[in-house]
Parts: C-alpha cells; structure tokens; sequence
C-alpha cells in the first residue's frame, strides 16, 4: 500500500471518488451510523448507498486491521536489527494480510529450528557453497566442516544441517509462497474420506465417504459439511496440490519445479545436483506444502463462511421485511400436543388481551369445547386474524382453526401459518420475563407468535439473529463474523422501516441509529412516566438522550398523530426549515402540504437546494413529504394450505399446492406447503432460464405455487418445482435425474440449518477421492499429518 492511502486504495474497488470515502470514513469515526449517513447525509459522501457504505465499513476494518499489523512487523524487524529500504519497502507494500505474514516469516520469532541449530554449527556457508556451485560433491564439501563438538560428528550430519538450512530458506520465501498458494488454490482438491469404522456412526455424512472436490469449485456448504464431518471425527480430509490419480508421480511435481526454478536449481549432471534437487523435494513436502495447506484451510474455511454469513444475513433481511398485517386484534395459536395449544389475543396495539390453552388434539380430543372456546375470544376481542405456528400439531391446529372460520362466518376471521423459529428463545428471556411477568413461558410462544404477525420486523427483532433459523451452518460460523453482519442487517431494516417511539419495545427502539440498550430503555421508561412523545424535541427530556444521539436518531423515530405533522414522517428535524420554505413558496401550510402529491409533484427540487441542503436531500424531502411516513415493506397477504393434505403421506407426485417460502440456500429454496416437512425446489427447477442465483427468483415469506415432483416418505424428502408444466417423477423419483441431487443437498443443508448435501461428483473419469500414495519418508508424513494435510494414520 506504498503511497496510497487507506481512503484512496477503498476508493478504488469501490468505483469512487476518494472524497467521497474520506467523508465517509470521517462521519464514521464521529460515531454516525450507516442508516444515518446513507440517509441524511448524501452530500457529503456524494450519495453513496447503504450496501456501498456497508463495504466501505468492512473493507475500513480490514485495511485499518493490516496497518496495526504491518507497524507491529516493522517494529519486530527493526528490533531485531535487520530492517533496510528493501525490506521496508517490501512491508509497506503488501496489500493483504497474507502476504505482509509471508514476507515477515523469515523474521518472526520462533522456537529454535534445526536450521538455527546447524547455523549455530557454522554449516551455513556449506549450504551457502553447495547451492552456488553443484560441481563440489558434496560428501567432499561436508567433511571440510566436521566438528563433533559443535554436534556435528560426520559428513551426513553436515549435510543434514546444510539441507535444513536451505529447506527453510526455500520455505521462507515471500514471493515464491504467493505463487505456489494461488496455484494450489486454482488446481487443488479437497479430498475426503470415512475414517476405518465410521461408516454406520458417520451415515449422514455417506456423500462425502470417497469424493475429491476442485478447491474454486467448492460452494460453501460443502466446504462446512465436510470440516463438521473432520471434526466430529467421522471424515479425513486432505489437500492435495493437483488432482489426485492412481498413476504413480513421475519426477518432480509443478510445485517442485518452481521452487527449483526460483533458486537456481537444475539437473546437469554435477555432483551436487541430485543432493540438492532431494533438497527441494524434501523442502516441498514437509515445510512448503505444510504451510500451504494450513493457510489453504483458512482460505476454504474463510471463503464459506463468507458466503454462508451473506446466505444468512440476506434471508434474515427478507424475514424482517416481511408483509406486517399491522393493526388489527390478532390470536396467536401456539400448536401442541400432549400440552394442549397454547392461545394469546393481543389488541391492535400488540397488548396481550387474553389467554389460555386448550385440547383439541390427542390424547384429550376436546375439538368442540376448543372451537366453543376459541370462537367466544374472538368474539369478545374483535380479533380478525389467527395466527398459528408451524411446529408440532400445527397441520391439525390450522385445521381446527378452518373449522373455527366455517363455522362462524360472521366473525370475518383470517388466518395464516407463521414461522415460529426462535418463539421459544424468546419465551425464556429475560426481556420477556419483564415485558410479560404475569404469563407463563409457554404462553408467551403464543403471544411472540400473534405479534409476529402483526410486525415480523417488531417482534423479531427481541430474539438474537442466530435463533431465528434462517442459516445454514451458523454454529460452524466466526461468532464475531456472524453476529457483526447479522447486526448490521438487523440495524438497516429497523431504521429502513422507521420506528414509532410511542409503541416501540425498548429491544426495537435500541436498534435505531444512535440509541443502543441503556438508551432505549430510558426512552421507554421516560415514555411510561410522561405519557406520549408528542414532538420529536420532546425526545431531548430524556436522560443521557444528547445532541448527538438526537441527531443520529431523530429521523427514524415516528410520532403519529402528535403536534407537528412532519414528526410521523422520515423527514430529519434538521431539515425542517427546507420543508417550511417550500410550503411558502407554494402558498401553504405545512399541514396541507403533507400527502399532497399534485403539489409536490409541481415542485422543481433544484429551487429549494441551499448551502446546507442539496439536490439528494431536497428531492427525498418532497418525496417523504407525498407518502410520509411509508413501509417499505409488501402488502400483506396469506398462503392457503389445500385441505386433506395434511402429512407427506398425502402428497403425491403431480400435485399443485400453494406454499411459503422457508429457506434460501445456494442451491434452491425450501418451501412449506403444510405437511411439517419443507419440500427443496432446486434452482434447476425454479425457471425454464438458467438461474444462477435463486434470490434471483425467491426469497423468505414469498407465497409460491409449487408442483410436487417426487416424495419419498420413509426419507422425509419432498421434490417440488417452481415450473409448474414439468413432469413428475414415480414416487421417490424426485424429478428424473435431478432428484437425487436435489435430495442429497437437502439432507445437507439440514443437518447445518435445513438444506443441502453435494452429488459425489467423478470429472475425472474414475478419479474422484482416490487416495494419492502416501509419502515415503515417515518424517514427512508425520509432518503433513500434524498440519491436518493427511487424515490419522490407519491400521492398514
């Protein structure tokens, strides 16, 4: 990064102006926010977009991250007496955190190697003598430096510390790793194997028993499905540099030839050719190829994880900007069996009404007590919606809930089957043992479960990311990695959506821009003591609420129905005076002006631009001010289960049934139709058109029509398509070719979260996971073994 500055070197992958990141990175460093600045703050950062200004905070942790990091290695090199221009230059230079370590290693302390040992021994210039002139034998050259007490007690042992030497200084290179590690990531393979004596106990992880799988190949949940089969001790996982054959090598590999190359090494016939061609064998395999390959496990780790944290956190972003059915009486029906099904009413205002638990199902079969009973709730709470979990019993509660409807038409009830993943997280905390002190944790599932249909973003938002099961893998994820991307998602749709600081929960309100815990909870507090905001400036009566944190929040927080008209809207209090002037200028009141779209759209947003406010600011404000205060959200509307389809039992190949998506992954979507077991659309089957991404076509909480392809009811696996003129497979056929595919991946994406195991794939026409031949030397195996490059030894 020598002569280019943090903000320049972000400039330029982002396609920016370096002004532009620089103010970015300033307003940040202020302690503004991304949904701030995205927002309000378009004339600094030249209106850079939220997803931009997302990368932007990344990429600035990151390069801040290296530059802690090369200050640290320029102060150990230069501790250590051995830092010049060069290698300074060097330093600075490198670009990423690979390659500042690679260039370092040489310096980095470490314990005492057999290479310092044979220096200490003065054997250095031997190596030094033999790699610069191989016409010296080296039996010859060797006895020149015998020296039993230095530890060197004949010839061989010479040349053992020489070799040593050389096989550090070989693996120490900064510039020859690079190229062998972007070589081994382009033609590597992941191989992997069932350890002797799995084979029963690891069952799920069959697909993965004898496959090598090209590293740039590998798709995420692959690459985390085989890590967990290494570590629960069922898999042997192995990288090798090229593709593994039968064939036995034939001289020295690609990786050897270019460590020769690099330094001068080559087969004329001299007498110290061979020694030194053995040499850089010898240093391949037991120091370069180690290190490789620990540093290619952290890349293929990296990567997927990468790739499974944007997996997790778009779904995540499509639950939380589900279609709220807003305001209306709702009851929430938490399905059970054994335990009766759990029932809450809750107002228009989300305020628990009424509950309590009834037995329809077995063993107890009370159905016509529980419909008398649920009928007199609805009736007596106005309630318009039934919203009903999707766990155990929920197939039989909805039915009851059909019931309830045909039979009391005049109630003009509604209902729909919801995800209630993380309900029962929610149910044992902390935050609801104080909102709901007074309910039982069973029945605060029914209540989450009826609020969650009025504001999936509301409720959703009091239960930590990770429990909502949206992922796949997300316990084999980076914590930190995981929880900062999932936050971050969390942040950008509750101030996308905009809050009203009256109703919002304190977990809601500490998820706007400038508030956080403490501060929420004085706002909710400051609100029960004082009644209702009745203007934004109201705000600032509350403790430790200051200027700053006002600035950052005011604009996302909603006041309806209080004293100024433009506090129910997303217009900052800032830019009050703009709004002012342009009712002026159209010979209105602020009030007449809000909502009147023939007006504002008269307007020319340029005659309003001042020193303070420009062009972007202005023209959001005139589009706020005609739909103030909008959702961004979809309009609402309810999947129908078809009747007498109730168990996968009564699916049949050919059916067309109407469903909600559950899940996204990299290779298709999961989809509920009723049957307590999602069915797997593969992105084969979602569009006559290649799909390469399936957001492309679905997302989390879309109502689809699917055609059942295939079912295999002992396997609990269903094949649904999105083309609904494709033809169905027999029974567990799974849709003719591509079934099994498809099936393997959902039994994979299951066991990490719901989704999806790979094909044994053979592209290397009977080559797939052949095992390579097992290094000669047994030092050398030992050596690969303990950098996981080799599985345990066998009883072979």
């Amino acid at each position: 990064m020598a002569g280019r500055s943090i903000e320049g070197r972000i400039a330029e992958e982002l396609g920016a102006r370096e002004w532009q990141v620089a103010a970015t990175v300033g307003l940040l460093d202020g302690g503004a926010t991304v949904p701030f600045i995205a927002r309000y703050r378009k004339e600094a950062t030249g209106a850079l977009d939220d997803t931009q200004l997302r990368t932007l905070e990344e990429r600035l942790r990151y390069l801040r991250e290296l530059e802690e990091r090369r200050e640290a290695v320029l102060e150990s090199v230069r501790a250590q007496g051995k830092l010049d221009e060069e290698l300074e230059a060097k330093i600075r230079a490198a670009e990423t955190k690979a390659r500042l370590e690679d260039i370092y290693l040489p310096y980095k302390p470490k314990r005492r190697t057999k290479a310092q040992i044979a220096r200490e021994a003065g054997l250095e210039p031997l190596a030094d003598g033999l790699l610069g002139d191989p016409t010296v034998p080296p039996q010859a050259a060797a006895a020149a430096f015998v020296d039993p007490d230095k530890g060197v007690p004949d010839a061989d042992a010479a040349l053992a510390g020489a070799r040593a030497i050389l096989t550090e200084r070989f693996g120490e290179d900064a510039d020859l790793l690079g190229e062998l590690r972007e070589r081994m990531w382009n033609a590597g393979y992941l191989v992997s194997k069932v350890r002797e004596g799995k084979e029963t106990a690891g069952a799920k992880f069959s697909d993965y028993f004898d496959v090598a799988e090209p590293f740039a190949q590998l798709p995420s949940h692959r690459v985390l499905a085989m890590f967990r089969g290494e570590k629960e001790e069922i898999l042997d996982l192995t990288l090798a540099p090229d593709e593994p054959t039968d064939a036995a090598e034939e001289g020295p590999s690609w990786y050897e030839r270019a460590i020769a190359r690099r330094f001068g090494v080559r087969d004329e016939g001299r007498p110290a050719d061979g020694w030194l061609a053995e040499t850089v064998r010898w240093a391949w395999r037991t120091r370069v190829l180690v290190h490789l390959g620990i540093d290619l496990r952290t890349r293929l780790r990296t990567a997927a994880e990468d790739e499974a944290v944007t997996v997790f956190a778009a779904n995540l972003r499509d639950l939380l900007l589900a279609a709220p059915a807003g305001t209306r009486p709702t009851m929430g029906l938490d399905p059970g069996l054994r335990t009766g099904v759990k029932v809450a009413v809750v107002d228009a205002t989300g305020k628990v009404a009424a509950t309590d638990t009834i037995y329809p199902h077995a063993p107890q079969r009370r159905w016509d007590e529980s419909l008398a009973r649920l009928a007199a709730l609805a009736s007596e709470h106005g309630v318009e919606l039934i919203a009903i979990g999707n766990g155990t019993a929920s197939r039989e509660t909805d039915k009851l809930a059909g019931e309830l409807i045909a039979r009391h038409a005049e109630l003009k009830l509604s209902r729909m089957v919801v995800s209630e993943a993380g309900a029962s997280v929610y149910s044992a905390s902390a935050y609801a043992a104080q909102e709901l002190p007074e309910l039982d944790v069973s029945l605060r599932g029914a209540v989450s479960i009826a609020r969650r249909l009025q504001d999936p973003l509301a409720e959703l938002v009091k239960i930590d990311p990770k429990s909502i099961g949206v992922g796949q893998y997300q316990h084999d994820l980076s914590e930190v990695k995981l929880s900062r991307s999932l936050d971050a998602v969390v942040e950008d749709c509750v101030n996308g959506v905009g809050v009203d600081v009256n109703t919002a929960s304190a977990p809601l309100l500490a998820r706007v821009s400038g508030i956080g815990g403490t501060l929420a909870e004085h706002i909710v507090s400051h609100r029960d003591a004082n009644g209702p905001f009745r203007h934004r400036d109201a705000l600032k009566g509350v403790p430790r609420l200051g200027p700053k944190a006002f600035e950052q929040c005011a604009g996302f927080l909603r006041i309806r129905g209080g004293d100024d008209p433009l506090d129910a809207s997303a217009v900052h209090p800032e830019a009050y005076p703009v709004v002012r002037r342009i009712a002026a200028a159209s010979g209105s009141q602020v009030p007449e002006l809000v909502g009147n779209a023939r007006l504002l759209r008269s307007l020319t947003a340029g005659d309003f631009v001042d020193d303070t406010f420009g062009l972007p600011t202005v023209t959001d404000i005139i589009g706020e001010l005609e739909k103030p205060g909008r959702d961004p959200r979809p309009a609402f509307k309810t999947a129908r289960f078809k009747e007498g389809v109730e168990t996968i039992g009564d699916l049949a190949p050919g059916m067309i049934l109407e469903g909600v998506v559950s899940n996204v992954a990299a290779f298709g979507a999961f989809v509920d139709i009723g049957v307590h077991q999602d069915g797997l659309v593969h992105v084969s089957a979602m569009s006559k058109k290649f799909v390469s991404d399936p957001r492309e076509i679905v997302k989390p909480g879309d109502i689809v029509t699917v055609k059942v392809l295939g079912v295999d009811v002992p396997r609990k696996r269903i094949s649904l398509t999105l083309r609904l003129d494709e033809e169905s497979g027999a029974g567990g056929g799974a849709g003719r070719g591509r079934g099994r595919e498809r099936e393997r991946e959902r039994d994979e994406q299951r066991r990490g979260g719901r989704g999806g195991t790979p094909r044994q794939r053979d592209r290397r026409g009977g080559g797939a996971g052949r095992r390579e031949a097992p290094p000669a030397n047994s030092a050398m195996a030992d050596a690969l073994r303990r950098a996981g490059l080799l599985g345990p030894e066998r009883g072979r």
